[in-house]
């Protein structure tokens, strides 16, 4: 059974007047009028990048999920059976009922995928086999000659639809308010059992695993000069680029720095304190996702395979608490946004081998590091935790940039696009 197939619905007693009633007048005829109505709307067609030259051993990719993959979602989300609701007035038990039903609501009747697939097949997509595995992967290529090549690699719970927003503005930046001299070219892969990438079938893919597929990538795509970025586990492969010293990196730049407390040779200060009281009430309150999917991503797994809501969920949980947005991600997030990162997991069955990563390398590999190489850091104001610079000068050796951003959270590059570009053309300006 590949990736996108789907069990027989029609083993199910209870879903054979649903199952029967889709077959005779289609799906459309399981959904509200008005649902039909607004998926049939004409949508503009984003804007096509031309596809860069042949390279050998990488092959172009589409994303096509099909129909009856699509199909069996609508229908599990009308059978979705709830819990009761939370017992406090906020989001310190999970996401409050209500919220998670107007987003699985919307999901039902209103989001459509294919104007996801739509985004994605705008930009020229590939696939390349890296050490028995399949790699997916953006490959956007700038006009302006001296670009500068960029990869740009996403983590847990995001996906590539986090760095989209961004491509324009950083391939073609005369034509997004900058420069021809801001101009990358950019590769954006998904982490392996990730989205499209392929599953590892034997651990081992860890995070120092995963950096040299990326420097075998850059170099299979003839790259000889070139950056890196992330933040999440995406900081945590880029932290390990630099630590390998892959061929052709020439700088570093993390939204999300590995600093945690080093060996304080004094009492630490305000600004160290209340670091390790954001580390200390990160890892009480809120680090269960981490610690189950650390030690048990089988488990969560089964849950994550078989219901679209819990998937929605286990992502929209973070979503809400780690944006800069209160609790309210569809205040920086369109709600087609959100289910369209929601959406791959789900499509692609990507719950348990995307949590798998957090056994390979959360209590070994994503761990503070000391790099020689030259590395930019922006802070957002809602991130997870904020790293005194002190920190990252004791551990970085060549430390040539930091900024601490003016809105944002977690996922910068999603919430603030324009921030986020701003950020790595200032902080590359002096690697070219």
């Amino acid at each position: 059974m590949d990736q996108f197939s789907h069990p027989d619905l029609s083993r199910r007693a209870a879903l054979r007047g649903v199952a029967t009633a889709a077959a005779a007048g289609g799906l459309a005829s399981l959904l509200p009028a008005s649902a039909g109505a607004a998926d049939a709307v004409a949508k503009p067609a984003p804007v096509a990048y031309a596809q860069p030259p042949a390279v050998a051993g990488v092959r172009p990719f589409k994303a096509a999920i099909p129909q009856a993959a699509l199909d069996d979602l609508k229908l599990r989300l009308s059978m979705v059976r709830w819990p009761e609701p939370e017992l406090v007035p906020d989001w310190s038990q999970g996401v409050p009922l209500a919220r998670l039903q107007a987003l699985a609501d919307y999901w039902q009747h209103q989001y459509d995928w294919r104007q996801a697939e739509a985004k994605l097949n705008a930009f020229p997509q590939f696939t390349t086999r890296i050490d028995g595995l399949d790699i997916h992967f953006l490959h956007v290529r700038s006009k302006h000659p001296d670009a500068l090549p960029i990869l740009l690699t996403h983590g847990w719970p995001g996906s590539v639809f986090e760095f989209i927003k961004s491509i324009g503005p950083l391939v073609d930046p005369t034509a997004h308010g900058g420069k021809a001299e801001d101009a990358f070219h950019v590769v954006i892969p998904s982490l392996p059992g990730y989205g499209f990438s392929g599953k590892p079938s034997t651990t081992g893919w860890g995070l120092p695993h995963i950096a040299r597929a990326w420097a075998t990538l850059m170099r299979r795509l003839g790259y000889r000069k070139w950056v890196a970025q992330g933040g999440d586990w995406g900081g945590g492969v880029t932290t390990w680029l630099a630590k390998q010293h892959a061929d052709g990196l020439a700088a570093v730049h993390l939204n999300l720095p590995i600093l945690f407390p080093p060996p304080l040779e004094d009492a630490p200060d305000q600004e160290e304190q209340a670091t390790i009281a954001q580390l200390v009430a990160f890892d009480g309150n809120k680090s269960g996702y981490a610690k189950l999917q650390g030690t048990r991503p089988q488990t969560i797994g089964y849950a994550l395979a078989d219901s679209p809501v819990a998937q929605a969920a286990w992502i929209y949980e973070k979503l809400g608490e780690w944006t800069d947005s209160g609790n309210d991600p569809e205040s920086v997030l369109t709600r087609d946004e959100i289910l369209d990162n929601i959406s791959l997991y789900w499509l692609t069955d990507s719950g348990a081998s995307s949590a798998r990563l957090y056994a390979e390398s959360f209590t070994t590999d994503f761990s503070t590091q000391k790099l020689d190489l030259p590395v930019a850091v922006s802070l957002f104001p809602r991130e997870l935790y904020h790293p005194p610079r002190k920190w990252a000068e004791r551990t970085y050796s060549k430390l040539y940039y930091w900024n601490e951003a003016a809105r944002g959270g977690h996922f910068a590059a999603f919430e603030q696009p324009t921030l986020f570009t701003a950020e790595l053309r200032r902080a590359f300006a002096t690697v070219r």
